[in-house]
């Protein structure tokens, strides 16, 4: 168990005991962490009141660096160990949750160069010395995987053979976000490249074997080192973006999904299907916790197909509304 020093030593160790009972592992994680620095804090300015003034609660905040919804997400927590706090008696000041500002922009690759970075990852060579001898064989799987599929690259790079069925074109998740399983199918074109690359690998019928190995069979390719292969691939596809905005996401592997997301959507659009049949589909196949959470790549695409605009507007006004976070 985590020791707090500070006058709330107690209080934060209850807390903490209480969040680890109902949260994932990563969730518990990130309140732990965010607990130990606001006690840390609570030393340093030497606090001897569990009575907390505003202005004691709202100078923590102001130390608080990131994006508004790291921000956000962070004082969250407090929020509700403040409100805790009323059980034993103590009435501290309770912080407004602060707004979330819609300030993220994804990067989306043109067609052209998504051709122009799977040309590149099938020519890719062996190259000497190098600490993956596989590298070249499973850098192109591992883009078609995730934009095929929309996959995290986590959840690609963490497969195993018996995360694959490759009979029905369906990929086991187990490492995602959130620690939730999750059943993602696969184009059945798609299922017979994986197929085939399983053959050429040698890990068919070997459950254990990591889809993506490194040269020590046991450890598969980290995201670190796919993200830096990626990014050779993009500089020899002269991709960058220039003069970008703050909070806008340069090329890189994590928007192969972004990518995913939006054809997606295009192709429901084309088809004539209506949002409110597509949003609930694609967030649950995304592994999203709430359609709250897909809205991002959504609003995205929308402003992508102007004549959709309205449509999207309509529907995410009743499915999105101001949301509360007392709860969470």
């Amino acid at each position: 168990m985590t020791e707090f020093k500070s006058i709330l030593k107690v209080e934060l160790s209850d807390f903490l005991s209480l969040r680890k009972i109902s949260k994932s592992k990563s969730a518990y994680d990130h309140d732990r962490h965010t607990l130990r620095i606001f006690d840390e804090y609570l030393v340093d300015i030497n606090c001897t009141s569990k009575n907390l003034m505003e202005d004691q609660v709202t100078d923590w905040i102001r130390t608080i660096e990131g994006k508004s919804s790291t921000i956000a997400n962070v004082v969250i927590v407090i929020r509700l160990f403040l409100e805790n706090l009323k059980s034993y008696g103590i009435n501290p000041y309770i912080p407004p949750t602060p707004k979330i500002r819609d300030d993220y922009i994804p990067y989306i690759f043109s067609d052209n160069e998504m051709r122009r970075i799977f040309g590149i990852a099938d020519s890719l060579q062996k190259v000497k010395p190098v600490k993956n001898i596989f590298i070249h064989n499973e850098f192109p799987m591992i883009l078609r995987l995730m934009y095929g599929c929309g996959l995290r690259a986590g959840e690609s790079l963490s497969l195993r053979m018996k995360d694959i069925d490759l009979e029905i074109g369906v990929l086991t998740l187990n490492n995602t976000k959130g620690d939730k399983q999750r059943l993602v199918p696969m184009h059945h074109s798609l299922t017979k490249i994986l197929e085939r690359y399983c053959i050429a690998m040698g890990i068919m019928g070997y459950p254990e074997a990591n889809l993506f190995p490194t040269i020590d069979l046991t450890e598969a390719v980290t995201v670190h080192s796919a993200q830096h292969k990626f990014n050779d691939i993009l500089k020899l596809a002269d991709i960058s973006l220039m003069g970008r905005q703050r909070h806008q996401r340069g090329p890189c592997l994590h928007c192969l999904r972004h990518v995913f997301v939006f054809k997606s959507f295009r192709s429901s659009e084309n088809t004539g299907r209506r949002i409110n049949e597509t949003v609930p589909y694609l967030s649950l196949y995304l592994g999203h916790d709430s359609l709250k959470e897909t809205e991002k790549y959504l609003k995205f695409s929308s402003e992508l197909f102007p004549e959709s605009m309205e449509l999207f507007e309509a529907y995410t006004s009743t499915v999105f509304p101001e949301v509360n976070y007392d709860g969470e």
